[in-house]
């Protein structure tokens, strides 16, 4: 039997974007939580630590927005080659920002996968 993958292909990608959209702001304060990063560094710790891949067209405007709104502050730092790098690292504001939404996301994801344990627990058995 085929996969919702396999069914909804379009469906099911454009979800999953919107998914991984709406959390990306999160996603990057915690990847700042242990310390400034410059915008690569923030990209390869994304992914390394998600999974989560987000282009460099992406990430620059939200690190503008959240600079505007008060949550991270930027450096410039001379580097070993050659031209300067943008560091980013969060205010105090950022930081309580992070923990706000990290509960926020802790309750979420908490209600909704017991909502979903039945799917889980069946998966792949569908009923007719």
């Amino acid at each position: 039997m085929e996969d919702f993958k396999t069914l909804l292909p379009e469906s099911n990608e454009k979800w999953e974007a919107q998914l991984r959209k709406g959390s990306l702001e999160l996603a990057i304060l915690a990847a700042l939580w242990a310390g400034r990063l410059y915008g690569l560094e923030i990209l390869r710790h994304l992914e390394e630590s998600s999974e989560l891949v987000v282009v460099e067209g992406t990430i620059y405007p939200l690190l503008n927005r959240l600079r505007s709104a008060g949550l991270v502050e930027t450096e410039w730092v001379e580097s070993d080659s050659g031209h300067p790098r943008k560091y980013y690292s969060l205010t105090a504001v950022g930081r309580r920002r992070a923990i706000e939404m990290s509960r926020t996301w802790a309750r979420f994801s908490a209600s909704l996968n017991n909502l979903l344990q039945p799917l889980n627990g069946d998966a792949g058995k569908e009923k007719p």
